[in-house]
């Protein structure tokens, strides 16, 4: 299973960044990696590179946009995908700092939807090593 942790970047850091992906994906590893004595250092440097999301607007708006569609569920805070027909199952939790996406496939419909509701989303999959910019992913992909 691929779990992706999805951050809405601040929008200097885009621009720094966008190619040179793997340099922000570095930076946001060894922050998830830091040990207990670094917290502090890596709670600023966090902040300097995320912007917030507005927690309860995207879930309602996701809810409000998706309830229709026969293979999504909300259960609590998990927004779920069931699709037999694509072979999909995605679950996305959102947080105020970031969103976590837990996949069994390699592509999830959350990605165009987020991507409707927000810019600037850059997702990571810490474990796998595998990280993109939402935009250039979709694009690629459509």
């Amino acid at each position: 299973m691929k779990v992706y942790y999805i951050f809405k970047i601040k929008k200097e850091f885009v621009k720094l960044y966008k190619d040179t992906p793997s340099v922000l994906y570095t930076i946001l590893k060894n922050i998830y990696y830091m040990d207990k004595d670094s917290v502090e250092y890596g709670y600023h440097l966090f902040n300097q590179l995320i912007d917030t999301l507005d927690k309860y607007k995207l879930d309602k708006d996701l809810y409000i946009d998706m309830h229709q569609d026969i293979p999504y569920t909300k259960i609590k805070d998990i927004h779920e995908i069931h699709n037999l027909y694509k072979n999909e199952i995605s679950k996305l939790l959102i947080n105020n700092f970031y969103m976590k996406l837990e996949l069994k496939q390699d592509f999830s419909s959350f990605y165009k939807v987020l991507l409707n509701k927000e810019n600037d989303l850059f997702a990571c999959d810490f474990k796998y090593t595998d990280f993109f910019f939402l935009e250039d992913y979709v694009k690629k992909s459509c």
